[in-house]
């Protein structure tokens, strides 16, 4: 018989009450994949843009939320010779983490960090493979640079903070109140700006500008963020909070010799993520290992949550990683 799994699937495209438990057939692994019992599921910005219709998985993926978590390995595919059964781990998945078991491929697993807890290792996936391919490979930022993220406080501004403070770059952030900004400050950033107070722009014209930013707002803050940088600088998009049109002069694009730039995730291939989580194992995963980086938990929900989960992320209030108790 078909053994089946608690699950939390999307009705129908709408707000976080869509989100209902069912049931669905445990997955099995396909060459070069495995199975992983999930103890623990991130939740993520894109997971509730899937979950309004306006970011559909690709056509191979789960139709199921979830684009990271952390448990054990439970199964193997074909090919696999990196991973044994029993194997804790964290794993980027194409989709699928809100349920009991998730197939991924085995090359997109990392170890769990030495003394870390699964719900720290869930948190990490997404984050830590969109910060890392964004900021250091294609913003390229070194040591001494200024660097600036929007949404400080949120998973992926925590995690970015963390990074490019360890990395020798001069970190500067944007929240959205005086306690978020005051974390932001405390995981490595020289200057949190309130922007409901401050205007970043002027402030990172007063430094000289910033030679990278990573963006997730969009929306009127593309022309501000062009007027942030300095000379030679770049702007990485990663998301467009507040959406994805806006009117640009592209001169000072030109003439102060700035790059535009931008990804998403999930999109890309499984060899282009495989590289990824290589280079995260080699120059990241030490200093998981070591404590000297680490997530920010901002909370936890059982699976049934789901719908709470997503509604504390959109709030905006929350600091730091939300994630959901699978098992």
């Amino acid at each position: 018989m078909t053994r089946t799994m608690q699950a939390v699937e999307i009705i129908k495209p709408g707000g976080p009450e869509v989100l209902e438990l069912c049931k669905r057939p445990v997955p099995n692994p396909t060459h070069g994949e495995v199975l992983i019992k999930l103890a623990y599921a991130g939740v993520n910005r894109p997971d509730a843009l899937q979950r309004a219709g306006l970011y559909a998985p690709p056509p191979t993926a789960s139709d199921l939320p979830g684009l990271e978590g952390a448990g054990v390995i439970e199964a193997i595919g074909p090919g696999v010779t990196d991973w044994a059964v029993g194997d804790q781990v964290c794993a980027l998945l194409p989709g699928g983490g809100y349920a009991d078991y998730v197939t991924t491929p085995a090359a997109h697993c990392l170890p769990v960090p030495q003394g870390m807890s699964l719900d720290q290792a869930a948190c990490l996936p997404e984050t830590f493979f969109t910060v890392w391919s964004n900021v250091f490979q294609r913003g390229g930022l070194t040591a001494g640079e200024r660097f600036l993220v929007h949404g400080g406080s949120s998973g992926i501004g925590t995690t970015a903070i963390q990074l490019a403070h360890h990395f020798g770059a001069r970190v500067f952030a944007t929240a959205g109140s005086d306690e978020k900004c005051a974390a932001c400050v405390k995981l490595g950033a020289e200057r949190a700006i309130n922007y409901r107070d401050e205007d970043f722009v002027e402030v990172l014209r007063a430094e000289g500008g910033a030679n990278l930013i990573l963006d997730m707002v969009g929306g009127d803050y593309l022309p501000r963020n062009i007027r942030a940088l300095a000379d030679d600088g770049r702007l990485v998009q990663i998301a467009f909070l507040q959406g994805p049109k806006v009117e640009l002069n592209f001169a000072p694009v030109m003439m102060r010799r700035l790059t535009i730039t931008g990804s998403t995730l999930r999109p890309q291939s499984d060899l282009a993520k495989a590289r990824i989580a290589e280079a995260l194992r080699e120059h990241v995963w030490p200093l998981l290992d070591s404590g000297a980086v680490a997530p920010v938990m901002d909370s936890e929900f059982a699976l049934a949550q789901a719908s709470a989960a997503h509604e504390r992320m959109e709030s905006s209030g929350h600091i730091g990683k939300i994630v959901l108790k699978v098992a």
